[in-house]
């Protein structure tokens, strides 16, 4: 996998940033933002949407990852999840069962607070023995 600079880190943390101010949420009034960053450098921003039809809403993670996947990308060097608490917000288990498909483990995953301040994990960390494509293959796609 591809390494990721400070530089490519820092436009990260402020496209998830910036993707959470665009967040459609009238129901919990909980804005999420998340920036993914492709092996060949373009960035794809996502925010939460909701809807009446609670089942009908999406993640500020999928949003970003069904962009870049639309367009043709399948490989990513970095995620980063902001929203406006302090503390840190990670993917919700959806999110992180769908983020899995296109992994690796090693993946990194930034989680921004309101301030701007943030930790790292990995995909790994947040989903440990997943089951993903690569599972699939060996037990269901015979």
């Amino acid at each position: 996998m591809t390494e990721i600079t400070e530089q490519q880190k820092k436009q990260l943390f402020e496209d998830a940033l910036e993707a959470r101010n665009r967040a459609y949420c009238p129901y919990s009034k909980f804005r999420v933002g998340a920036a993914l960053l492709t092996e060949d450098g373009i960035y794809y921003k996502g925010c939460n949407i909701e809807n009446a039809s609670y089942g009908g809403a999406i993640c500020a993670e999928r949003t970003a990852y069904c962009k870049a996947i639309s367009e043709g990308h399948y490989k990513y060097i970095g995620l980063a999840v902001s929203s406006d608490q302090e503390d840190f917000v990670s993917p919700c288990g959806i999110c992180r069962q769908f983020i899995s498909e296109f992994g690796p483990a090693s993946l990194p995953v930034y989680l921004v607070n309101k301030d701007g301040k943030v930790k790292e994990t990995t995909l790994g960390e947040l989903l440990p023995m997943s089951f993903a494509l690569e599972q699939g293959q060996k037990f269901l796609m015979k």
